[in-house]
């Protein structure tokens, strides 16, 4: 935890690792037992750093509390302390067994228990092994190590059971599969495919959640497979599922229908690329299926499939209950994905216009990513590169040298008619027209007619 004016120094996964051996040689010399828990283990297996260490214990909330001078009681009722050190913070959890998931995501009452009992409440096979941190040994009461070994993702104890708690271990089994290029376990893959229905009992908030995790995992193609395959797509992301069998112009898009080229672009993202840049290249052909038309040389075309998609993706940003930040820049992606066919013809005041657009540098991105899953013919992205080095910011968007107090000086009354000028003064100002102020008002003197009642 930071105070509002410390510095936070990053960390690095050594240390972390550091920190939560430090953390569990703690609750051994006072007498408990403490294991690293889940993910991690899973992580330290495939021979992966992990990012973070989850400790499970014997130790009861009040005794980690009595233990460590800084600790957040995040979830006390399940057994979960958050222990604070500068080596990072630490989710401590007492091991235990689950009741009954009434909301279906936490158990309505819990019982401490065992590292065993606390293994068989967890969701797969590959999250619940152990690993001590004195001896370096797995301890796995529910085959994980076998199954990591063999690529299955696997409910621990009935899928159908483990999916009735909490519905997101269902979009969770995908993600792990695809994440881990593994297969999901029959049973398992079977109860996900007979509970799909079910997914919207849980908040939008945490299938966005997942969502994110997914688009940023390396493996969105495979889990976009994955999703469709489960019935979970056609639930969560109608749209993208209504790609399927859309067939596009083979001479722009030799790949296949809209759901393949979207599966080629997101499989294009790339570790830098933030959440909105992800989300813009999931959802940019979003509104093709709606707006598929064959003319009558049988040429199929998507007109509008910009404009709407740019409405369609800030609802679907809306419905995962994204930030609006999130939602303005994916819909703004969206919308102007295609602006760059008419590059070359752009007047040098609309080029400029458009290489200083605040989101102009991911949507060069987005243009990369589906260029390269069609024709591939990047000569545009080239050219709009190179018009971007070529000009200065000060070139690009420059300080207007006419504004609307000018104007008013000038005699040109306020109203809508102003913004016209200041547009248009603008316009000539980046193509090259005038370079000073003076010569500026001289134009707009020359081009627009003072009101007849000005002084």
């Amino acid at each position: 935890m930071q105070s509002g004016g410390e510095e936070k120094v990053p960390v690095s996964s050594g240390e972390v690792r550091k920190g939560a051996e430090e953390v569990c040689r703690r609750l051994h010399e006072a007498g408990y037992e403490a294991l690293f828990a889940g993910g991690c283990v899973r992580d330290l297996g495939l021979g992966t750093e992990p990012v973070d260490f989850d400790i499970a214990t014997s130790a009861r909330p009040d005794d980690v509390a009595a233990l460590f001078s800084r600790t957040v009681p995040v979830g006390a009722r399940f057994g979960v302390t958050l222990v604070v050190t500068e080596k990072g913070a630490f989710e401590v959890t007492t091991f235990r067994s689950d009741g009954d998931y009434l909301d279906h995501r936490r158990p309505s009452q819990i019982t401490y228990s065992d590292a065993r009992g606390d293994a068989a409440r967890r969701d797969f096979t590959i999250n619940g092994m152990f690993l001590d941190p004195r001896t370096d040994e797995i301890i796995d009461y529910v085959g994980g190590q076998a199954d990591l070994a063999a690529g299955l993702v696997r409910a621990i104890g009935d899928p159908e059971e483990r999916f009735r708690e909490d519905r997101l271990r269902m979009i969770r089994a995908v993600r792990f599969a695809a994440k881990l290029r593994s297969t999901i376990d029959p049973p398992t893959l079977a109860a996900v495919q007979a509970k799909a229905p079910k997914i919207l009992d849980i908040a939008w908030e945490r299938i966005g959640d997942e969502l994110r995790k997914i688009l940023a995992d390396g493996e969105a193609s495979r889990a976009l497979a994955l999703l469709s395959e489960t019935g979970l797509l056609a639930r969560i992301l109608p749209e993208i599922e209504a790609m399927q069998g859309v067939a596009q112009s083979p001479d722009h898009h030799p790949e296949g229908d809209v759901f393949t080229h979207t599966r080629l672009c997101v499989a294009g993202l790339e570790e830098g690329h933030d959440e909105a840049l992800r989300l813009a290249v999931l959802l940019h052909d979003v509104a093709k299926p709606l707006c598929a038309e064959t003319d009558g040389d049988g040429r199929i075309r998507f007109y509008g499939h910009c404009e709407r998609g740019g409405e369609m993706a800030r609802k679907i940003c809306e419905r995962l209950r994204y930030s609006n930040a999130v939602r303005d820049k994916v819909s703004w992606l969206v919308t102007h994905h295609l602006r760059h066919l008419n590059a070359r013809q752009m007047r040098l005041s609309t080029l400029k216009r458009f290489l200083a657009e605040p989101f102009f540098d991911d949507l060069l991105e987005l243009i990369r990513i589906d260029t390269l899953a069609g024709s591939g013919n990047l000569d545009l992205w080239h050219f709009l590169k190179n018009q971007q080095r070529e000009m200065s910011s000060a070139e690009v968007a420059p300080e207007p040298l006419v504004r609307g107090a000018d104007l008013l000086a000038l005699g040109y009354k306020a109203g809508p008619g102003m913004r016209e000028i200041l547009d248009a003064t603008y316009d000539a100002q980046l193509e090259g027209v005038f370079l000073e102020a003076k010569s500026a008002r001289a134009w707009v003197l020359q081009e627009f007619s003072l009101p007849k009642n000005a002084s």
